[in-house]
């Protein structure tokens, strides 16, 4: 449940960031207020610690297809 809801906030600031790159248009900050504002920067600090924990994926031993979703 955490790895997909850090992997939902990361995309989150992906496309932020491409919004911001192609149309040098921030959404959060749109959307919040600002780039100042306190909550444009509670939602830029929790992508960022969600991105970090997805590096954590990069290293984990992955499940085979098979056993997945399998009672055990």
């Amino acid at each position: 449940m955490l790895d997909r809801l850090a992997l939902i906030l990361t995309i989150v600031g992906a496309l932020n960031w491409g919004s911001i790159g192609l149309f040098r248009f921030d959404i959060v900050a749109w959307i919040f207020g600002g780039q100042d504002a306190l909550l444009s920067r509670i939602i830029y600090t929790v992508v960022a610690l969600a991105g970090i924990w997805c590096i954590s994926l990069l290293f984990r031993e992955r499940e085979s297809e098979d056993t997945v979703g399998e009672i055990r």
